[in-house]
C-alpha cells in the first residue's frame, strides 16, 4: 500500500491537485481551496480536550494506471471508502492529483470525534486492503501489481513523464540492494547516475529530535523536477537507519584492490580528462567529478559496476584524491588545451547484476513481499491505500522547512573547503 504526502494549498491551487469534494468542510466548488479556511473548519470539529497527539489522517487511493476514472467515479469511490472505514461522519477533504500518469486521490480527514475519542485504527491495514478489494470488484477495476524487483532488473534514470515517486523508490531500493558505499557522498554519487539526490535532515519536530533523509528527483543538470520525498514515503529501505546500516556493513565487504588496479592502469595512459573518463567507462567504471565555480575539481568518486562498489578517490590512495586528479588534468602545465572545463556526465549504465551482487546486502531489511517462483512479488489492489499517515494538521510537506541539512563532506572535500576558507580569511586581513 502506498503512502502519499499531505496536501498543501500550493499543490492544489497550482494545478498539481484539484479539490473534488469535501465532507463537513467548506467547498466553493472551484476546485481550489483556501487552506486557512479549511484549517479553521477542521478546528471547529476538534474537541476541546483529547489525548490524541496526531488528530489528522492522510490516505492516498491509487487505481491502476490503465483505469481512467472520471471525477465523479473518484468522488464516489473516495466517499464509499471513507464510509466503510468508519469516517462517514468525520470532516475530510478529497483532492485529485494528475501530475503523474497514475491519477489518484488524496484524502485528509479528522480522526478524533467530538467526544475526544480517536476513531479506532485497529487492523487498519487489513481493513483497508479488504475494502479496496471490494471496491475493485464493485467498480470493475484492475488489481494493481506492485512492480517486481528482480536480480536482472536494470536501474534507469527517472523519467519525468512517469510515476516519479515509484521510480525514485525503485532506484533507491535497487541501489541499496546492489551497491556498497560508506558515506552519504558516495551514496549520492551512485544515485546521481539515475537522477536522484539524497539530503540529510536534522532538527526537532513537536519537541522530538529528528534525523532523517529526503530524496529528490532531478534532471540531467541536477535541478529538482518534483516535490521532494521524505524517506518514510518511499519505504524503510530508504530511511536514515537503513542507509547508516549499509554504511556499516559495507566496511567489511569492500575490497578496493580491483577498482584501484583498473583506475591506476587508466590514469597512467589517459591523455586528458575526457580520455580518462572514457577509458574508465570501457572498464565499467563511472567517475563523478565535482567542481567549484572556478572549475577546480574538489571531489571525485569512482563507481565500479563490476565489484558494485562506490569509492571516494581518497579511499584508493592519495594519488587518486580530488587534489591529485585536479593537478593531473586541470593544471595548465599538464592539461590538454582541448580538455573541457566541465565534464558532463556520464550516461547511466544499464546494469544486469549477477544474483551474488543483488542479495549480498539485502537481508537486514525485509520488504512486505512474498516469494513466488523464486522471485519477490507482492499483490496490490487497484484501489490502494498506502497506510494511513496520521500527520499534524499543517498541510505543507511536514517538517521540510523545519530541518537543517546535515553535513555530508568526505575528508578530501572538507580539507579543501577549510583551505579555501583560510585563504579568504587571510585575504580579508587589514594591511598595515
Amino acid at each position: 500500500m502506498r503512502q502519499g504526502a499531505p496536501v498543501s494549498s500550493l499543490q492544489i491551487n497550482k494545478e498539481k491537485g484539484r479539490v473534488l469534494d469535501t465532507n463537513k468542510v467548506f467547498n466553493d466548488g472551484s476546485g481550489t481551496v483556501n487552506i486557512r479556511r479549511v484549517y479553521d473548519d477542521f478546528l471547529r470539529w476538534m474537541p476541546s480536550a483529547t489525548r490524541t497527539e496526531k488528530p489528522m489522517m492522510h490516505i492516498s487511493l491509487n487505481p491502476h494506471p490503465d483505469d481512467r476514472l472520471s471525477d465523479t467515479d473518484f468522488t464516489r469511490l473516495a466517499h464509499e471508502y471513507m464510509e466503510k472505514m468508519g469516517f462517514a461522519e468525520m470532516p475530510y477533504l478529497i483532492v485529485k492529483h494528475e501530475d503523474i500518469d497514475r491519477h489518484h486521490v488524496h484524502i485528509v480527514a479528522l480522526r478524533v470525534g467530538t467526544d475526544g475519542r480517536c476513531i479506532s485504527d485497529s487492523n487498519n491495514f487489513y481493513r483497508s486492503k479488504n475494502i479496496c478489494r471490494e471496491l475493485e470488484k464493485k467498480y470493475g477495476l484492475k488489481p494493481a501489481e506492485r512492480e517486481k524487483i528482480t536480480p536482472d532488473m536494470p536501474i534507469r534514470k527517472v523519467d519525468p513523464s512517469g510515476d516519479i515517486k515509484r521510480q525514485v523508490a525503485n532506484t533507491v531500493k535497487m541501489v541499496g540492494m546492489r551497491y556498497k558505499f560508506q558515506t552519504i557522498g558516495e551514496y549520492n554519487a551512485i544515485l546521481s547516475l539515475y537522477n536522484v539526490r539524497c539530503e540529510q535532515t536534522d532538527g526537532r519536530v513537536n519537541g522530538r529530535e529528528y534525523h532523517g533523509l529526503v530524496y529528490f528527483a532531478t534532471d540531467d543538470s541536477g535541478r529538482t523536477i518534483a516535490t521532494p520525498f521524505k524517506a518514510s514515503r518511499l519505504g524503510k529501505f530508504a530511511s536514515r537507519t537503513a542507509i547508516d546500516g549499509r554504511f556499516e556493513r559495507a566496511k567489511d565487504k569492500i575490497d578496493i584492490a580491483p577498482t584501484k588496479r583498473k583506475v591506476t592502469n587508466v590514469l597512467a595512459i589517459a591523455a586528458d580528462k575526457s580520455d580518462f573518463i572514457a577509458k574508465l567507462k570501457e572498464r565499467n567504471i563511472d567517475v563523478v567529478l565535482r567542481y567549484t565555480d572556478e572549475g577546480r575539481i574538489y571531489g571525485v568518486t569512482f563507481i565500479d559496476h563490476e565489484s558494485m562498489t562506490v569509492l571516494n578517490g581518497s579511499r584508493l590512495g592519495k594519488e587518486f584524491s580530488a587534489n591529485a586528479i585536479n593537478e593531473r588534468f586541470n593544471n595548465p602545465a599538464n592539461a590538454n588545451t582541448d580538455t573541457p572545463d566541465v565534464v558532463v556526465p556520464i550516461v547511466a549504465p544499464t546494469i544486469e547484476p549477477t544474483p551474488e551482487n543483488t542479495h549480498s546486502d539485502n537481508t537486514q531489511e525485509p520488504d512486505n513481499t512474498q516469494k513466488s517462483g523464486g522471485q519477490h512479488q507482492s499483490q496490490q489492489p487497484a484501489v490502494t491505500q498506502s497506510s494511513t499517515d496520521y500527520g499534524d494538521y499543517d498541510f505543507a510537506l511536514p517538517g521540510l522547512d523545519l530541518f537543517q541539512q546535515g553535513q555530508s563532506f568526505n575528508p578530501d572535500e572538507e580539507e579543501f573547503r577549510r583551505r579555501m576558507q583560510r585563504k579568504k580569511e587571510k585575504g580579508r586581513r587589514p594591511k598595515f
